[in-house]
């Protein structure tokens, strides 16, 4: 079975090179696209896709307000926004909706490929940069409350060497960095595939669906530095 997905979009040129990005995955099909929140709600309902890929400024229904209306009409549906915007205001707003996965339109093919993946199975999916900007505003928070009840921003960090090897400690920090599969490569002098590799055994280790939860219960553990 192939995820079927649908792209709202109202540059046909962006919208055409994620299409082409998306058909060379054999497992993917696009089903149908639009250039309006508008038409998101008719698409769904025809193509009822797996996955929705949703620009977040379009000129008459935004995407989040057509996510909005999406999940409400489809509780069920899977949404992936698109944004030019990394900040977190943006993304909590988005995620508030319904949406699965926040990606920034600077995205490489992996990533949006992994997003897909990952949303599609029921998980959700930030960009990299987004993730970083979210760990600083955790960090932000967490200084704010520590001064206020002067305690220390964060404990001696914790390795959790129980359930992970070495390397894998080494990518989960780099994860809650903000790094991209190829950014953790380039610092690991490994191959992209062997980061997913980690990654996927990481995931499964810790018992969560994707990074952004992996990130978020080592932040919550003390096994990584927030910086």
């Amino acid at each position: 079975m192939k995820t079927k997905i649908v792209i709202i979009d109202d540059h046909q040129l962006f919208r055409e090179g994620v299409k082409r990005i998306l058909d060379f995955e054999p497992s993917f099909e696009v089903v149908a696209e639009g250039d309006d929140g508008e038409e998101a709600l008719e698409i769904v309902e025809t193509h009822k896709p797996d996955v929705v890929i949703m620009d977040i400024n379009m000129p008459k229904v935004n995407g989040v307000e057509a996510t909005k209306q999406l999940i409400e009409a489809n509780p069920e549906a899977k949404v992936i926004i698109l944004s030019i915007h990394d900040d977190e205001n943006y993304v909590t707003h988005a995620l508030k909706t319904g949406a699965r996965g926040y990606l920034l339109k600077e995205m490489d093919a992996d990533t949006l490929i992994d997003a897909v993946k990952v949303v599609a199975d029921g998980g959700s999916y930030l960009h990299p940069r987004v993730t970083h900007n979210l760990v600083n505003e955790f960090r932000r928070l967490a200084t704010a409350n520590g001064q206020a009840s002067n305690q220390p921003l964060q404990p001696e960090i914790r390795r959790p060497l129980h359930i992970l090897t070495r390397r894998e400690c080494e990518v989960l920090q780099m994860l809650a960095d903000g790094k991209s599969n190829r950014g953790i490569g380039e610092a690991l002098f490994i191959s992209e595939k062997t980061v997913k590799n980690h990654v996927s055994n990481i995931l499964q280790k810790m018992n969560v669906n994707d990074r952004t939860q992996a990130v978020v219960v080592a932040i919550k553990n003390g096994w990584v530095e927030v910086k």
